[in-house]
């Protein structure tokens, strides 16, 4: 493991977020958070937020067929952004651009109803507990921003 170059390249998560779901890294939603939190969980700043298992990054490993493992051991190195967004579209076992923008969008317009019972379940409270009420969830992404304070 890298430890210098990734404290450099790592966001404090105790201190700020990770970047929204809505974030492109390489081709692909997701994965600039899934970053962001793998690199905090590896120099131990990552505050209440996991890297794995999480909901969100299993739908992008189950996507791309990386795993969670493969995808930390590479962050370790101290990657930069761009050498894992190289690394990523080099790894993914989707190669059409267009399945990637098809996916991209569908995850991007996920209503919580889409969600699995048991996530709409935790979610029922969660938002309750967690997002301003004067501001409606009306997809999956838009709780993790809502919270975040991104809008």
């Amino acid at each position: 493991m890298n430890k210098d170059r990734l404290e450099l390249l790592a966001k404090d998560l105790t201190r700020e977020y990770p970047r929204s779901p809505r974030t492109l890294l390489g081709r692909y939603v997701i994965a600039a958070r899934c970053l962001d939190k793998c690199r905090a969980e590896l120099i131990g700043k990552n505050g209440e937020y996991a890297y794995w298992p999480c909901a969100l990054a299993g739908r992008f490993f189950d996507f791309t067929g990386i795993s969670p493992e493969e995808f930390k051991g590479f962050v370790a190195t101290g990657a930069t952004d761009d050498e894992v967004a190289d690394w990523l579209n080099s790894k993914s076992q989707v190669k059409d651009r267009m399945e990637v923008i098809r996916w991209n969008n569908r995850m991007r317009d996920m209503r919580i109803s889409e969600l699995p019972d048991t996530a709409q379940e935790h979610l029922e409270e969660y938002i309750q507990e967690n997002i301003p009420k004067h501001r409606p969830a009306y997809v999956w992404f838009d709780i993790f921003d809502l919270e975040e304070q991104r809008f």
